[in-house]
Formats: structure tokens, C-alpha cells, sequence
């Protein structure tokens, strides 16, 4: 049965989905239009087996379900509003400070 996540965790889990590029990569494909392991595989240019692995964590974060089409399974974003999230974290204007990085603090952690 599926339940809908309260929004720290459905924010933790977009954040882990995001913080690997070949995850960042599979959800702006499927962004397009949903796909086939195989069709992903070969569009990024990894192999089926780290695909496999980073779809299941994709599934696992809720961002993506599979889709049985006869004897393949089609892969594609959990929520039209995904897609509209991905553009709009993609176009958002990040500020950075050349100079400046983040680092680990004994007490807390933050920007310096």
C-alpha cells in the first residue's frame, strides 16, 4: 500500500536521489518520456548492471515506479510534478562564492 511520505522525509529522499550524477542523469531522461532499462543503459552509456542499481534506489526514494509493458518493464517518474520539480531545481540560480566552500565544523556543519 502506498502512503504519502510527511515533506522532511520526501525531501531527504529527493536529496539522496540528487546527489549522484548518473541518478540526476536517469531522472532528466525520464523527465522526456519514460524508458527501458536497456534504452537508458545505452543512452548514458553505463552498464544494465549499475543501471539496475541506481533505478532501485530511484524506486526506493518514490521517485520512480515501474511500469510492466508485456514481457518488459518500463521505467518512469512516480509524479508528473517531479519533472516540473527537476526544471525548476535546474534553472534555480545558485549563488557561490568562488572563495569560499563547504567544509565540516567541529560544531556544526555550514558554508564558509
Amino acid at each position: 500500500m502506498l502512503t504519502i511520505a510527511p515533506d522532511i522525509e520526501v525531501l531527504a529522499r529527493f536529496g539522496r536521489a540528487l546527489a549522484d550524477p548518473i541518478r540526476c542523469r536517469l531522472l532528466l531522461a525520464l523527465r522526456q518520456a519514460p524508458a527501458y532499462p536497456s534504452d537508458l543503459a545505452d543512452s548514458l552509456g553505463i552498464s544494465r548492471t549499475r543501471l539496475s542499481n541506481h533505478l532501485a534506489c530511484l524506486r526506493d526514494c518514490g521517485l520512480v515506479v515501474t511500469v510492466p509493458d508485456g514481457r518488459r518493464t518500463r521505467y518512469e517518474l512516480a509524479d508528473e510534478r517531479l519533472g516540473h520539480a527537476l526544471d525548476d531545481l535546474r534553472t534555480a540560480v545558485v549563488a557561490v562564492e568562488s572563495d569560499r566552500t563547504c567544509v565540516e565544523n567541529d560544531d556544526e556543519e555550514r558554508c564558509r
